[in-house]
């Protein structure tokens, strides 16, 4: 049957966790056959339509433009996505805070199992999913009639944003369901490149003592690499960065080029949440610290040393 793909996006373009979904919405299209369709919920979002209609492989963009749908509001957005339901196998998002908000709404009121975290497609039922922290990998399939499935977006290669011209469609908005109503926004304005699709990561932990620490050793590092800053949950959970910057199991999942651990021991937690990256350096003066398990080039060595050294050499 059909792919039905919510894309994620801010009423003016697409975010950039819709592109990688769409690769796995497209794969499993190409394991059980159908075309895949893109929904956009929101409001005054043509242009974002429009600009999902160039997405290779999709075939049809459906639209539903109303005042309601402008903020995201998971049960609005629910409520509509219900109306056309029906007409798809497989309802898939992103496993962002947006999709993980609004997927188990859907899966409950269609009274079927979600598919949660997919880091690959078997076949058009048959999904792998981390447990255990990424510990181990679970092999699940779903008989279910209609499939939602969230997507672990670093799993999968992001889908080229343009190279087709499919249709749009504009359909009906649910009414408000009136259950919740938006009361204001506070967005975070980075000098940095967005944790989650930044190419480099820095990340500290509890190594580094303090706040003012994970300021002054891990900046510098940061500005000379034009990298995001990370931090590890023990780091987060004593103050020493925002929770916005945690990597891991409870925190954001990255797989960067570059990822460099600082001051990290390597819980399975954080593990979790980095393993993926492309190259990994760790720094931290335990020899025996299991983040060296996982790093393509560790040094065991002083960090407050180290870094500056690092620094300097980068010129």
């Amino acid at each position: 049957m059909t792919i039905l793909l919510i894309a994620e996006h801010d009423n003016h373009e697409l975010k950039g966790a819709t592109f990688p979904t769409l690769t796995a919405a497209r794969q499993i299209s190409q394991a059980g056959g159908g075309d895949v369709h893109v929904l956009i919920a929101g409001h005054d979002a043509r242009a974002v339509a429009d600009a999902a209609a160039q997405l290779p492989g999709v075939t049809k963009v459906l639209l539903a433009d109303a005042p309601q749908l402008g903020e995201g509001l998971a049960e609005n957005v629910e409520a509509t996505v219900l109306t056309i339901a029906s007409a798809y196998g497989h309802i898939v998002l992103p496993a962002t805070a947006y999709g993980k908000n609004v997927a188990p709404r859907i899966a409950a009121r269609l009274d079927v199992a979600q598919l949660s975290d997919i880091t690959a497609v078997v076949d058009a039922n048959t999904f792998e999913r981390p447990i255990y922290a990424g510990a181990a990998i679970a092999t699940v399939q779903s008989a279910d009639p209609v499939k939602v499935v969230t997507v672990r977006g670093t799993a999968f290669d992001p889908s080229p944003a343009s190279g087709a011209q499919a249709t749009v469609e504009t359909i009906d908005a649910a009414a408000d369901v009136g259950a919740v109503r938006f009361v204001g926004r506070e967005l975070t304005k980075l000098d940095r490149p967005e944790l989650t699709s930044a190419t480099i990561v820095v990340s500290g932990g509890r190594g580094l003592g303090s706040g003012e620490n994970y300021q002054r050793v891990l900046e510098p590092l940061a500005d000379r690499l034009g990298a995001a800053l990370g931090a590890s949950r023990a780091a987060v959970d004593a103050g020493f960065a925002p929770n916005d910057s945690q990597v891991g199991q409870t925190g954001k999942i990255v797989a960067p080029q570059l990822y460099v651990a600082v001051g990290i021991s390597g819980a399975i937690q954080h593990l979790a949440g980095m393993k993926d990256s492309k190259v990994i350096v760790a720094i931290n003066k335990d020899p025996e610290a299991p983040i060296f398990s996982v790093a393509d080039y560790g040094l065991s060595a002083d960090l407050f040393e180290a870094v500056p050294a690092l620094v300097a050499s980068l010129g």
